[in-house]
């Protein structure tokens, strides 16, 4: 009578003879609601319910028995049955309370959906670090993310700030649109143009067709301009339009683009001390600081350098083959203690190095640069403090860094960048600060 009924209703069903062929049943396949009698042989509806919701917990099961038996089903529903039926069956009520049961039990699987959505969302897995520092950096993604507001996010070279833009969209509403990424020091001023806003065919030589600019390929998503602080001065009020109007024209082209984009920045730089020296624009920098986020450094969090390292390991070892399981204690130590100026770019750099370089399952010293050699602290001195910096302020150990890299390079400016972990831009700012030609 049962599978007549639903079968009218376009249902799909199968029976069981007894409550044990319905466990094996469950345990083989996938269903979407359970009718089942309280009173069976071999193995009782009560027994029944509890193993399939072992099995199952989300399977809305509904019970059903005669007008003497209302107590056992009572109890069945404490015991997780969705809700029961009393013999003789009225046909109405079955399919109205079927209904009723697949409805709830498809919310509950799209609540579930979008917790684990949700869950994903914020495992902000990319951004690895258990100190206090980072905690307080993921806290403030996520209470920015879901917002529109432009951000400005601040840190030495290698600190991750691309990470944080990623997070940031990655948790956003534009999540399914572009986020459109452009790195402000790479370009020269008339291709930086370019890039941002397009051009039309004509435009300049080269220009052979048209071509539609970074903002516009990012609308309706975000826009994240790295290096923002070597933006060329004549480009930054073009920008402010943008921001403030969300209007723009081509290279070339007397027409307007109206776009929605999101704008996410990142710089190194002083934009403070920028703006005295007539670098980068007031006005502009208001206009992007509406939140600003800054990037800890690797020195100021060292708790989190095994964390790190570990995982940097593991993605070199398996990349390149090594059979490389971990660090030697000796090895941790001088990581630790080391002052990192190329942050945590730096640091990957290092163990790539190091698992190539690798002789055996873990990684010793020998692996490491020649500039961590004795590097390590005694037991009395704090973690913060390395014999070689000490008494020196940090720009000046960043200093002899990046001059002992260059050296090292044979003067090799673009390895020289890689090494740290800071653009050939950043690199050569740095030299010509240093009276380095």
């Amino acid at each position: 009578m049962l599978e007549a009924v639903l079968g009218a209703e376009q249902y799909r069903t199968e029976r069981a003879l007894d409550g044990r062929e319905a466990v094996s049943r469950v345990q083989a396949h996938i269903y979407d609601l359970i009718l089942m009698d309280i009173r069976m042989t071999h193995l009782d509806g009560m027994t029944a319910l509890a193993e399939i919701k072992q099995l199952n917990p989300q399977i809305p099961i509904v019970m059903m028995t005669a007008y003497s038996s209302i107590a056992t089903a009572v109890t069945a529903m404490r015991e997780g049955a969705y809700d029961y039926l009393t013999k003789p069956l009225d046909t109405d009520e079955l399919k109205l309370l079927i209904a009723k049961a697949l409805r709830h039990n498809q919310l509950e699987k799209e609540n579930l959906f979008l917790k684990e959505q949700l869950g994903s969302r914020f495992d902000f897995a990319n951004i690895i670090g258990r100190s206090r520092e980072m905690q307080k950096l993921l806290e403030t993604i996520a209470l920015v993310a879901p917002t529109e507001a432009t951000v400005l996010i601040q840190g030495e070279s290698g600190t991750g700030k691309e990470l944080i833009a990623n997070a940031i969209h990655q948790n956003s509403p534009r999540r399914d649109h572009p986020l459109i990424k452009v790195n402000c020091a790479a370009l020269p001023e008339t291709l930086l143009e370019s890039e941002l806003f397009g051009h039309e065919k004509g435009a300049f030589t080269g220009a052979t067709a048209p071509r539609r600019g970074r903002f516009q390929l990012a609308h309706q998503g975000t826009l994240f301009l790295d290096e923002i602080g070597e933006m060329p001065l004549s480009l930054q009020p073009k920008i402010l339009r943008v921001l403030q109007e969300r209007i723009f024209e081509p290279v070339g082209s007397a027409k307007s683009i109206q776009v929605d984009t999101r704008i996410v920045t990142a710089t190194n730089t002083d934009l403070l001390a920028a703006i005295k020296d007539n670098r980068f624009r007031e006005d502009l920098f208001y206009r992007i600081n509406v939140v600003s986020i800054t990037a800890p450094p690797l020195r100021e969090r060292s708790e989190d350098i095994p964390l790190l390292a570990d995982q940097f390991l593991k993605h070199y070892a398996a990349k390149n083959h090594r059979p490389v399981k971990g660090f030697t204690p000796k090895a941790i130590e001088m990581l630790m203690h080391h002052p990192w100026p190329g942050n945590v770019r730096e640091l990957e750099n290092v163990v790539e190095r190091a698992v190539i370089m690798a002789r055996g399952p873990s990684l010793t010293v020998k692996e490491l640069p020649d500039g961590f050699r004795g590097a390590a602290v005694s037991p009395g001195q704090t973690a913060a403090v390395a014999p070689k910096g000490s008494g020196r302020s940090l720009k000046e150990v960043e200093k002899e860094m990046i001059l002992r890299t260059l050296a090292e390079t044979e003067g090799n400016r673009t390895r020289c960048a890689q090494i740290l972990g800071i653009s050939r831009r950043t690199l050569q700012l740095k030299l010509k600060a240093y009276g380095v030609n």
